[in-house]
């Protein structure tokens, strides 16, 4: 039977597209969600954290922040996988066929990795994944070609610059590149294009080098810092190894091992022999690499999430040797698996009578993922109303302000509280603690003598305001708990304080 992919494909972004959407709209924004929001109100050449992108995108999807809420803010990422999605198609079609590109691109919107963390939610991966991918079918172009067009390598140096300005590890793209072009396309090193490719790269990333000389490299030093350890700790290794299997679906994980040891045994080729070649180049060492690093240092599963990407082909084809069918059985167990965790998350954010985490009063809720993604805007909403109620009884001035000493639960206070109440957000502490917050003060009011503020505290993260904040302030005064309820029981409490009269004036700057 022969099938109309192209139209399969439509249907499949279509349905996916649609049911994203519906998330977007009914679940709060996570943490580094509302962390990234930062960069969309201050643009920049670079950030503390990440290259540019993000805010970028950002920018552009809340139409220059006149339309803010969680589809608008996540819009971006759910239309970058649909894109991604018709270039990981026509990258199956062109090394193996229609069918390979159909399969392939059902790999890609069930891995949870590709179709919900980077197809989903509004991360610097969302707008990296769609340059990768593109990236890679330039790549694939270039190998499949027998006659070389080489000055496609100046459209793939351009192509990698721009993923470098999402995430700084899209380097890996030039690493794997190369390694293929030394062990089978040595000529392709007499192309002026391949180093006029490189150029471009690097005139790409100026801006970040040039932020970064700015504030003597200060991303570098952070990100540095966090794979400086030398201590063999197997732990991690064996965190990030159940990580990548949960963040790739344990299903498309069994399959890309599987696929992978039998592509090895059996040596069956794509269009082109050097394809698998290139494929293993263009994956497991960016895998072993992070494998290696978590070893020693704690490291997080999505960073090796694009390696297993050109892996998915080889599930795929492996799959279109087996099967006729339209819709192979493990790919449809795959995508209830995807299905089943996405309907029970939902299900724990919205409706769970109970927390994930800490049961203890001290920090009630610490630990669950699911306060993350709830129980904010309904928080603001009550607060916006106390501070109402605190302006006409006279207990705070008018001159206010919300004082945060972490990114975490800064991200969330700037995103859903500072909107509602008004209350501009105010960053004191270290600078690994503020992040982006450290360049945010600097281009709001600070904090003067005499001036009010509030301080949140969320049971989940605990915090002793007076600690913190007792020096610059005549009175530190509780004021109210909130309690977050979810089908009629508490499952977080957030504590407001009132700060009353500034005595001295923090340092905000932080570099």
């Amino acid at each position: 039977m022969v099938f109309n992919y192209k139209k399969l494909l439509f249907l499949l972004i279509l349905i996916t597209t649609i049911i994203k959407l519906t998330i977007a709209g009914v679940i709060e924004l996570s943490n580094d969600e509302v962390y990234y929001w930062t960069y969309a109100l201050k643009l920049d050449w670079n950030y503390f954290d990440h290259p540019p992108m993000v805010g970028w995108l950002i920018r552009l999807t809340t139409v220059n922040l006149l339309w803010v809420n969680e589809i608008f803010m996540r819009l971006g990422a759910i239309i970058g996988c649909a894109v991604t999605s018709i270039v990981i198609f026509n990258i199956g079609k062109l090394i193996d066929g229609e069918k390979t590109g159909w399969y392939a691109a059902i790999i890609y919107n069930t891995s949870i990795y590709t179709s919900i963390i980077t197809g989903l939610l509004i991360l610097p991966d969302a707008p990296q994944m769609l340059f990768w991918v593109y990236a890679l079918y330039i790549m694939c172009q270039l190998v499949i070609q027998t006659k070389t067009n080489p000055n496609k390598l100046l459209l793939l140096g351009l192509i990698i610059g721009l993923a470098i300005l999402c995430k700084i590890h899209a380097l890996y793209l030039w690493v794997g590149f190369g390694i293929f072009v030394l062990l089978t396309r040595k000529q392709w090193l007499r192309y002026w294009q391949l180093y006029a490719a490189i150029g471009i790269t690097i005139i790409c990333i100026i801006p970040i080098i040039y932020w970064n000389m700015h504030y003597d490299f200060i991303t570098y030093r952070f990100h540095s810092e966090r794979v400086a350890h030398t201590t063999i700790q197997w732990g991690m290794f064996g965190r990030e190894i159940i990580g990548e299997i949960a963040y790739q679906n344990p299903i498309i994980f069994i399959l890309v091992i599987s696929a992978l040891v039998y592509f090895l045994k059996k040596k069956i080729y794509f269009a082109s022999k050097d394809i698998f070649i290139w494929i293993i180049c263009m994956s497991i060492p960016m895998i072993l690499l992070f494998w290696g690093i978590s070893v020693f240092n704690p490291t997080l599963p999505h960073w090796t999430g694009p390696a297993y990407i050109p892996l998915f082909f080889l599930v795929a084809k492996r799959l279109g040797i087996k099967t006729n069918k339209i819709y192979p059985v493990t790919l449809k167990i795959a995508t209830g698996v995807l299905g089943i965790a996405l309907l029970v998350s939902i299900l724990l954010i919205k409706l769970a009578p109970f927390n994930l985490g800490s049961k203890t009063n001290n920090n009630f809720g610490e630990g669950c993922p699911t306060l993350d993604l709830s129980g904010w805007k309904d928080f603001s909403y009550t607060f916006n109303q106390l501070v109402k109620e605190d302006r006409l009884a006279g207990k705070i001035k008018s001159n206010t302000y919300i004082i945060i000493n972490n990114w975490l639960p800064g991200g969330h206070l700037e995103f859903y509280t500072s909107r509602i109440s008004g209350l501009p957000v105010i960053g004191i502490g270290a600078l690994n603690n503020l992040h982006q917050f450290a360049w945010l003060n600097q281009q709001r009011k600070t904090l003067q003598l005499g001036d009010d503020a509030y301080s949140i505290v969320p049971s989940n993260l605990p915090l002793n305001p007076i600690e913190v904040y007792g020096k610059y302030f005549e009175l530190i005064q509780y004021s109210i708990d909130i309690p977050q309820i979810r089908n009629g029981k508490i499952v977080r409490i957030f504590k407001v304080y009132r700060l009353k009269n500034c005595i001295e004036i923090p340092l905000t700057k932080a570099f």
